[in-house]
């Protein structure tokens, strides 16, 4: 069972440890003796009246660490010679607040009818997750037990973060690879709170709602888009007990994976011990796949899709895993340029079908990632 711990940093943000089982942490082991400065002011949020969407302002994260080499990593274990973010001399996962955030610290509601000109603190949370204390590797190699706690470490946060003030929106992620656009090598992911719904998630959350007021209302728009693909076949990548994946029909990247439980849930934190446990055998197996297509390692954005907490967007929501890369061959990336970048119009280089096909092909030569 994943015990977790909770501690404070020398500049007073906040950090959680997630261990694999239910060992106490020695309270000296917690401690930050670095002699951090003060934290920095807050960036901006400036509405964009031609789009109405936010656009957060953060200069001060031109500062911010980029690729140091090993014995300087951030993330790792704190050393004698090296004293980091984790003031723990050893880990599992743990998850603080970012240094160089984007949005918060402080939360808050956003103006209710903003206009041109209006602006705002950038309220809202921006959290670093490490996912092991080793600074190589991946998060396909964690194993089953250490990802059963990120897993977990991600429904706390949830939860938690859905909780603050203002908070409308929580997003874990992970970036993959420098092609991505990774600050730190160290194997981790991200969990940003909004205070507004996003663009991304405002036109998913649209089109879960027509569906609802158009159809006979017993199911969410995924859940009527997974049974499709169930029932076709050509796309699917695996299907297990309660979760399954598949190429979307309209895949807009080279590759792209949606990963769905079966059971209608908003968020990680709704579900339950049976779909974390084969959630940590199907998503890494997903992430093995993907770098089975190619030489080398393949670039990716992890990217979980959690229902909205306004009520009546949540109503419709339904959690999923969009798996995301811009690889379109062993040498080759798809750069978002004109269409997509101006206009949001997407144009594949692939056919859902092929990707598909592909990922069940290379099945054989990936170790599931099931506990003994």
């Amino acid at each position: 069972m994943t015990r977790t711990t909770m501690a404070r940093l020398a500049d007073g943000r906040e950090i959680l440890y997630f261990d694999d089982d239910a060992v106490e942490r020695p309270a000296a082991s917690l401690v930050d003796h670095r002699g951090l400065p003060a934290r920095p002011e807050p960036g901006e949020l400036r509405f964009d009246a031609l789009s109405r969407e936010w656009v957060a302002v953060a200069a001060h994260r031109q500062s911010r660490t980029h690729l140091p080499p090993a014995d300087q990593c951030p993330i790792c274990p704190t050393t004698p010679a090296n004293q980091t973010e984790i003031p723990a001399p050893d880990y599992d996962v743990a998850v603080f607040e970012n240094r160089f955030p984007s949005l918060g610290p402080d939360v808050s509601e956003l103006p209710a009818a903003p206009g041109w000109g209006d602006s705002a603190p950038a309220v809202g949370r921006c959290e670093v997750v490490a996912f092991t204390p080793q600074h190589t590797g991946s998060f396909a190699e964690l194993g089953w037990r250490r990802t059963r706690t990120v897993i977990d470490a991600w429904a706390h946060r949830t939860e938690a973060l859905s909780g603050l003030p203002g908070i409308q929106q929580v997003f874990p992620f992970e970036n993959r690879g420098a092609e991505i656009g990774v600050t730190l090598h160290h194997p981790h992911g991200q969990i940003y709170a909004y205070p507004y719904v996003t663009p991304r998630a405002a036109v998913l959350a649209a089109a879960a709602g027509h569906y609802a007021a158009t159809s006979n209302g017993t199911s969410t728009l995924t859940s009527a888009l997974l049974r499709n693909e169930r029932s076709d076949g050509s796309r699917m990548v695996l299907e297990g007990e309660h979760f399954s994946a598949y190429v979307p029909f309209a895949a807009r990247w080279p590759l792209e994976v949606h990963l769905v439980p079966h059971r209608e849930v908003p968020d990680l934190a709704a579900l339950d011990g049976a779909e974390r446990d084969e959630l940590a055998e199907l998503y890494p197996e997903l992430l093995k796949r993907f770098d089975a297509l190619y030489p080398t390692p393949t670039p990716y954005i992890a990217a979980w899709h959690q229902a909205p907490l306004e009520p009546a967007l949540r109503r419709t929501g339904h959690l999923h895993l969009q798996l995301t890369s811009p690889r379109r061959a062993a040498d080759k990336l798809k750069y978002l340029a004109g269409s997509e970048a101006a206009m949001g119009a997407f144009i594949n280089d692939t056919t859902p079908e092929a990707v598909a096909a592909r990922l069940r092909e290379v099945a054989a030569a990936v170790e599931p990632g099931r506990p003994s």
